[in-house]
């Protein structure tokens, strides 16, 4: 590209000495106000023995342009700190990823870990995903002040207190400040310490163990936000720190411990602060408690039990629904001592999550197959819904004071959600499929919050299903063959001559195929007198391959006054499902009877005496055989034992099962490995990476699987198979563009797959930048307009105008290739100013998404070829 030196940039490289170095720290935090326009708020920490000050900072939006923040706030600090705070707008031109960026010559002097920091551009950056699928989007508020000063040799720490007022995840990594354009410092280095320097990625706490050097030193906490696995933004916050050589000592505070509560009631914490050089002590506090809207938590000091070297101060928080939230929030205590020469800080942090309370107890309504279920409304506003949760027979939870919802461990399954606060009602009918008899099924209820926070629990409820009529009490197997045959009984009717039904009475007997009973068809029937035969032999069935469904109906055959008496229920026959897995093998009993089973006792084949021994009893519905040799086949058979109360009788019933075989095998599929990735923009491709967190749960993992979508929506899509354990990265040239989310799996020695890793998806590559000159002389240098990018385009509209509005040029190549020549004629336009009007569809995680894009291109066809205008 030709470069044209105006003599008014030599003007600005003379005049460079007068931008005094003073920038010592900074982050940009912004607020999102509608769909596409944000409230950015630009924060820095200057120098204030400087003779530099900003009235207005430049800001660059990430989408090719810029405008000026002006100052709203400026407040002196101890130390030779000045606080500014910038305030400006910005409509983004559509949804993408935007990389905002603002710098200001310089730093100040003196910067150990920062080679020549006189002369080094201070930048900080914030970038933010613009998505309506994730909805709406402001980013994390850094909260506590990057102000505090460290000793030589004692721990320092430091938290910026980050909030994130949608109740996004956040995640804390170290990083390399940066200078001109974001760019990294070459020559950075982290501060020296004797141990270490961390930062815990998960409280965003700073523990410097110890300095070993006095002096300034910057580092650079790259805080991300999260939402549903998905990235979503990040600040980076750029702080100064300053080591002294003192004999002062920090105070002490006390631990104040984490807290888990629930929503309308009260957190008081008492924080006392000591100082082993007798200074007077300073206390505050700050954190996300103290900016909620409704309800904030106070501090308040104890100036009467205050003296020197001792001070107290409370903490209290008056909670209330409308702060539940899914993530903790943080609470910053500092303590900072009176010392005349170097006054230093204490820091000590609390977490808090708060959490619904549980509604109250479902109210039951059995039916034969179905369950009704309702509850009173949540008191709560902020409540979205409800999740529904059921398991048969008790569990006698206790919820843990952190934990909002049922877990898995249980035994209870979620089965159904509704869509408001009001919305308390819920027919339980298995999908459609109906409710197996012989359960006790109980029920809790949990609320929802606009986050995706879950309440504590309702209390559980439980119910049997109303009884059919004849009532079964067994379906046994007592021959196992293909020509085998099934018992059945059933309670002998009672009440008849209340409806009246004088008999005599006649038996059908149906049988299904399937557990459910859903193919039933008639195999039987029989005529009585007195109802006292309550037993039929089915023979003939093959009891080697199915679990059998029976169901028998009774009708009052009378001449004249012929009817059916009762609603028929059904029960299937017990079958023992089993599941081949490493050295062992699950039992699952199958069954749907309407009687309770409360002892199962398993036998297996001996395959030396062809008997079925013993092995073992259970009261649950699953039974694991362990110790077992995989390739070598087990066959079983289990015996139940049951009752059910009808008409205050109790009836206790035994039945045997169906006989089945399976061969142990390694069937439990490894933990899925730990995925990250970047975009090399102008390699044109995407790296992959994964690690196994726990390497115990990955001890026989063979090789891996990586899954592609291009979009959000997309299903993924394999595209790469390894087969080596150690092959961990893979570099992955999309055909169409770099945005697209990804998944791998890991794959053992028995081709088991683990699930999914969290999907990580990537949508770093917008950078469409259309310069402002060029010149098309002929000379084969810079003689066709061309954009510069690195992002993935389909398509343009771009329009080209002259300085009296009429069109010269317009094309849809994403690439442009203007050569300066008006369309349709060999004509070459004129030199001077043409402004253009282009939208960009660019491909993104969200599908196809247009910006639009509007500036002048100086067209110059002189002999001068060092013509150069930055574009910004």
């Amino acid at each position: 590209m030709k470069r044209l030196w105006f003599p008014i940039l030599l003007l600005v490289c003379v005049g460079l000495p007068l931008h005094a170095t003073h920038n010592r720290a900074g982050e940009i935090t912004l607020t999102q106000l509608d769909e596409l326009t944000y409230e950015i708020n630009i924060t820095t920490f200057t120098y204030t023995l400087s003779q530099a000050d900003r009235d207005e900072l430049e800001v660059q939006w990430g989408d090719n342009s810029f405008s000026f923040a002006g100052r709203v706030e400026l407040v002196k600090l101890p130390n030779y700190y000045q606080k500014n705070v910038y305030i400006t707008q910005h409509t983004f031109p559509g949804p993408g990823v935007y990389e905002i960026v603002v710098q200001d010559p310089n730093r100040n002097d003196n910067v150990k870990n920062i080679p020549n920091s006189v002369n080094v551009i201070f930048s900080i950056k914030t970038t933010i995903l613009i998505n309506t699928d994730l909805g709406p989007n402001s980013t994390p508020i850094l909260l506590n002040p990057p102000i505090d000063r460290a000793a030589l040799g004692q721990i320092f720490i430091h938290n910026p207190a980050a909030y994130d007022p949608d109740g996004d995840s956040l995640s804390y990594k170290l990083t390399i400040c940066t200078e001109k354009d974001g760019k990294p410092i070459d020559g950075y280095t982290l501060p020296p310490a004797s141990d270490t320097l961390f930062i815990n990625p998960y409280t965003g706490d700073l523990t410097w163990i110890t300095p070993s050097d006095s002096g300034w030193f910057n580092i650079a906490i790259d805080i991300e936000e999260w939402r549903s696995g998905v990235k979503i933004g990040n600040i980076v916050r750029d702080m100064q720190i300053e080591v002294y050589n003192t004999d002062n000592h920090a105070p002490v505070q006390t631990e104040p411990g984490n807290y888990c509560i629930e929503a309308g009631s009260v957190l008081g914490i008492d924080i006392v602060a000591t100082d082993e050089d007798d200074d007077t002590i300073q206390q505050w506090a700050t954190g996300g408690p103290f900016v909620v809207e409704k309800s904030p938590a106070t501090y308040t000091v104890d100036e009467l039990s205050s003296t020197i070297g001792y001070s107290r101060a409370f903490f209290e928080w008056k909670t209330d629904p409308s702060h539940v939230r899914e993530q903790y929030y943080t609470v910053v205590f500092k303590a900072e001592d009176s010392n005349f020469e170097t006054p230093l800080v204490n820091i000590r942090n609390m977490n808090i999550k708060v959490l619904g309370p549980s509604p109250d107890m479902p109210f039951l309504i059995p039916g034969s197959n179905s369950v009704t279920v309702s509850w009173h409304a949540d008191t709560c506003v902020p409540v979205t819904g409800y999740q529904i949760y059921r398991k048969a027979g008790p569990a006698g939870y206790v919820p843990d004071s952190c934990i909002g919802g049922v877990p898995s461990e249980t035994g209870y399954t979620l089965i159904g959600n509704t869509g408001s606060r009001l919305d308390t009602l819920f027919v339980d009918d298995n999908n459609g499929n109906g409710l197996s008899q012989g359960n006790e099924y109980c029920y809790m209820i949990v609320s929802v919050y606009p986050d995706g926070a879950l309440s504590y629990p309702s209390p559980e409820n439980c119910t049997p299903l109303v009884e059919g009529s004849p009532s079964l009490l067994q379906v046994s197997v007592t021959d196992h063959s293909s020509s085998g045959s099934i018992l059945l009984g059933w309670a002998k009717p009672s009440d008849l001559d209340t409806i009246p039904a004088n008999g005599p009475y006649e038996y059908f007997i149906y049988r299904s195929d399937d557990l459910l009973g859903k193919n039933m068809i008639q195999v039987g029937s029989f005529t009585t007198a007195d109802l006292n035969d309550t037993t039929w032999l089915d023979d003939a069935v093959n009891t080697e391959l199915f679990p059998w469904s029976y169901r028998v109906e009774l009708y009052n055959n009378e001449a004249g006054n012929r009817f059916k008496i009762g609603e028929a229920e059904s029960a299937s026959s017990l079958y023992p499902d089993l599941k081949g897995e490493d050295n062992r093998i699950e039992i699952r009993m199958q069954k749907n009877v309407p009687w309770i089973n409360y002892d199962y006792t398993i036998y297996r084949l001996n395959s030396g005496s062809g008997t079925y021994d013993s092995i073992g009893f259970t009261g649950d519905d699953v039974y694991v055989d362990e110790g077992l040799s995989n390739g070598v086949e087990q066959c079983y058979r289990v015996t139940s034992t049951g009752w059910r109360l009808l008409g205050g009788v109790l009836y206790e019933n035994v039945n045997f099962s169906h006989t089945n075989c399976a061969t142990p095998v390694d069937s439990i599929p490894p933990c899925p490995p730990n995925l990250n990735g970047y975009s090399l923009c102008d390699s044109g491709y995407n790296h992959l990476f994964w690690e196994f967190i726990d390497p115990s749960c990955a001890e026989d993992v063979v090789g891996y699987k990586l899954y592609y979508s291009a979009t959000f929506e997309d299903s993924p899509q394999l595209i790469a198979e390894f087969s080596d354990y150690n092959d961990t990265s893979y570099n992955h040239y999309p055909v169409v563009a770099l945005s697209g989310c990804y998944q791998v799996t890991a794959i053992d020695s028995f081709e088991n797959e683990s699930a999914p890793s969290v999907r990580v998806c990537l949508d770093e590559c917008s950078n469409y930048v259309l310069p402002n000159v060029f010149s098309p002389n002929g000379d084969g240098i810079n003689d066709l307009y061309r954009p510069h990018r690195t992002s993935y385009v389909e398509r343009v509209e771009m329009t080209i105008f002259n300085r009296w509005g009429t069109q010269v040029f317009y094309t849809e190549d994403p690439d442009v290739n203007w050569n300066g020549k008006i369309n349709g004629s060999g004509q070459l336009v004129a030199p001077g100013v043409y402004y253009y009007i282009c939208d960009v569809y660019e491909y993104r995680l969200t599908g196809i998404e247009v910006y639009a894009l509007t500036g002048f291109i100086y067209v110059y066809s002189g002999d001068d070829n060092e013509v150069f205008i930055e574009t910004k």
